[in-house]
């Protein structure tokens, strides 16, 4: 769960101190993410609260609908909007882990589909398992679709 020195506290503090620089861009960019957190924790039948992974991986997908968004504003002619899109990116990522780099991905997931092999799995029907294997070992330094790319191309 989220402590008190966690990513959802870290956010809050820099909200704060985005409010007394006078950051428009950045308090605005921290306060949707705040908001798409608390979303999150409401959302269902009961209140949780999200561990600091569960909020990578919704920030992770803050950062997509934004890179979608700059791409549609691009191809309706709206530059700077598409500018802002991209600049609220780069915020957002700041509160990512580094991205695990292809070469190590590539070589958990080669281990991950010699172990499935040496118990009897292998093709296809291996790739469910393989990739709950990789993303146990790697956590949030990996992005989901670059873990089942990265496992469907060992598998084939």
């Amino acid at each position: 769960m989220s402590t008190e020195n966690g990513l959802k506290s870290r956010i809050q503090a820099d909200i704060n101190d985005a409010v007394r620089a006078g950051d428009d861009l950045l308090k605005s960019t921290l306060r949707m993410a705040l908001a798409a957190i608390m979303n999150a924790e409401v959302a269902g039948a009961e209140a949780v609260v999200l561990s600091d992974d569960q909020i990578i991986n919704l920030l992770r997908s803050e950062v997509k609908k934004r890179a979608e968004s700059a791409d549609i504003y691009e191809q309706a002619g709206r530059a700077e909007s598409a500018a802002t899109e991209r600049k609220e990116m780069v915020i957002i990522e700041k509160y990512l882990p580094a991205a695990m780099d292809e070469a190590a991905l590539a070589a958990i997931v080669a281990e991950e589909v010699a172990n499935a092999a040496a118990n009897g799995q292998t093709g296809p029907k291996a790739m469910g398992g393989v990739i709950k294997a990789v993303k146990d070992r790697v956590g949030a330094s990996a992005d989901g679709s670059a873990i089942a790319a990265a496992v469907k191309s060992a598998l084939n």
